[in-house]
């Protein structure tokens, strides 16, 4: 039997329900799952068949370490997936910016690079925003992410010239659609649509994360939705084993929120066949 690595933090050091969801589908191809907490030091040898980026949902608090293990990993002979580029290219979210020049639609976004001084209330005032989204450059599971307006900005400096300092930051501005209809969730398993849910947030709150109060329902979207998710995925010249595009729609179409394709939760128990489509995307890249 071979065997592959998942690559997991210390809070789930034997998986996450959703992704043990996968090791039967994966035991009945022939293939054994292993947790691998990353940096514990094991050494990745252990796992011929390569290691799959799961639920490593703490690297954002350490990203220089981590962008180390997977370098490390990689000059190891490790194979990595998604593969090491990727990671380090998805890692800050100026890979938004880039996806934008190639003409995907987001919102509008003051990018601001780690160690630049601007001030919040200037920001919103200069481009006229009454809502805007603060987010780290650097981040994960909307961590130390808020929504600010010109006033409430001055009494946020502070907390904005610490994220600043630290990672960077970007500013967008809100996007009403995300507490009106929700954010969708696109799942591509090797290249290959999957499935999809509708997150939405608790009331008078735009986080869509659970431990935020938020809900995903499984719902198909309507082709032309799924067809613009393909469209933005096939920009990443890399072979991919996972791609998860967020994503609201407006006016018909979609803006992107983030591209997911280093850890992103999958929602393998949202459809019935999920598992097995990413077994089987796992596999063709072992045998």
């Amino acid at each position: 039997m071979k065997k592959i690595a998942f690559a997991t933090c210390e809070r789930y050091p034997d998986l996450t329900e959703d992704d043990r969801l996968v090791t039967e589908p994966l035991r009945q191809r022939g293939i054994e799952v292993i947790p691998l907490i990353w940096g514990s030091g094991l050494a990745p040898s252990r796992n011929p068949g390569g290691i799959v980026i799961r639920s490593c949902w703490d690297y954002h608090y350490k990203p220089q370490q981590f962008l180390r293990w997977i370098r490390q990993t990689e000059e190891q002979g490790a194979a990595l997936w998604n593969p090491a580029r990727v990671i380090e290219w998805n890692l800050n979210k100026i890979y938004l910016r880039d996806l934008k020049r190639q003409g995907v639609a987001t919102p509008e976004t003051v990018w601001l690079e780690r160690g630049t001084r601007a001030d919040l209330q200037t920001v919103l005032e200069e481009r006229g925003w009454r809502k805007a989204v603060v987010k780290p450059l650097i981040s994960a599971t909307a961590f130390r992410t808020w929504v600010t307006s010109p006033e409430t900005a001055s009494g946020e400096q502070s907390a904005f010239a610490e994220v600043l300092s630290e990672s960077g930051a970007m500013a967008q501005q809100f996007v009403e659609e995300v507490q009106t209809r929700g954010e969708w969730s696109f799942m591509f398993f090797g290249g290959e649509y999957s499935h999809a849910v509708l997150k939405k947030p608790k009331a008078g709150d735009f986080r869509v994360q659970e431990e935020y109060g938020g809900y995903a329902e499984s719902v198909t979207p309507a082709a032309p939705l799924i067809e613009q998710a393909q469209r933005i995925l096939a920009l990443i010249p890399d072979r991919l084993l996972f791609a998860r595009i967020d994503a609201v729609e407006v006016d018909g179409g979609l803006w992107l929120m983030e591209l997911e394709l280093i850890e992103p939760f999958l929602f393998l128990n949202c459809d019935p066949l999920a598992p097995q489509r990413f077994a089987e995307a796992i596999a063709s890249l072992l045998f």
